[in-house]
C-alpha cells in the first residue's frame, strides 16, 4: 500500500512540475515540426527495410538526417530553443537510430547483420541517460537538456553507420573489415559517451543538495 502511495506522489510531483513550465517552453515551433517528422519518418524506414526496399530506406533515413540538421540549425536561427523541442530531439534520434539497429539485427539479410548483444548495449545506455534525466527532474525541478561534443559525434557516427549500410545493401557490397572497424568505433563512442553523461548528471545531482 505504501508503495502505491509513493508512486503517486511521484505522478503528482511530475505533473506539478510539467504545469510550472512557461507555455512558450511548450510550444511547437517550426525546428520542431522537423523533429516530429523524423520521429513519424522512423515506422516507414523500418517497413521499408523490412520488405527489402534499401533503396527507398536510404532515402527515408537520408531524409531524416536532413530534418535532424535543419532542426537544429532553425532553433538557433530563429532562437526557437523550447524545452519541448530540446526533449524532442534526442528522443528523435534515438527512437530512429534504435528502431534501425533493432531491424538490422533480425531482418533477414546475406550481407551485415547487427549483432543483438551490440543494440542491447545501445539501448541500455540510452535507458540509463533517459531515467537519469527523469530523476534529475524529480529532483530539482529543472533539466538542462544539452548535448555533449561527443555525445553528438555519436550520434552522426551512428548515423553514418547506418548510411553506410544502407549503401553495401542497395549495392550487395560486402567489405568486412571496414564492417567490424565502424563497429568497434561506435562501440567506443558509446562507452565514452555513456560515462561522459553519467559524469555530468552526478555532478548536477551533487548540486542540488
Amino acid at each position: 500500500m505504501r508503495k502505491k502511495i509513493d508512486l503517486r506522489k511521484i505522478k503528482r510531483i511530475n505533473l506539478n512540475l510539467l504545469k510550472r513550465l512557461p507555455a512558450e517552453e511548450k510550444r511547437i515551433t517550426i525546428p520542431t515540426i522537423f523533429t516530429l517528422a523524423r520521429i513519424l519518418l522512423t515506422p516507414f524506414i523500418v517497413a521499408a527495410m523490412i520488405v527489402g526496399s534499401w533503396g527507398f530506406a536510404f532515402s527515408l533515413f537520408l531524409t531524416a538526417c536532413v530534418t535532424d540538421t535543419i532542426d537544429g540549425s532553425l532553433a538557433r536561427y530563429l532562437n526557437a530553443k523550447t524545452f519541448l523541442g530540446a526533449c524532442l530531439d534526442p528522443i528523435g534520434d534515438k527512437l530512429l537510430i534504435l528502431s534501425i539497429f533493432f531491424t538490422l539485427a533480425f531482418v533477414k539479410t546475406p550481407l551485415f547483420v547487427i549483432p543483438l548483444w551490440f543494440v542491447l548495449l545501445v539501448l541500455c545506455k540510452e535507458l540509463i541517460l533517459v531515467f537519469g534525466a527523469l530523476f534529475l527532474f524529480i529532483r530539482k525541478g529543472h533539466l538542462e537538456v544539452r548535448p555533449t561534443m561527443l555525445g553528438k559525434l555519436t550520434t552522426v557516427a551512428q548515423m553514418s553507420f547506418v548510411l553506410w549500410l544502407f549503401t553495401c545493401y542497395f549495392f550487395r557490397w560486402m567489405p568486412v573489415k571496414t564492417y567490424y572497424s565502424m563497429l568497434s568505433i561506435l562501440l567506443i563512442l558509446v562507452g565514452l559517451s555513456l560515462i561522459q553523461y553519467t559524469r555530468i548528471g552526478l555532478q548536477q545531482s551533487a548540486q542540488s543538495y
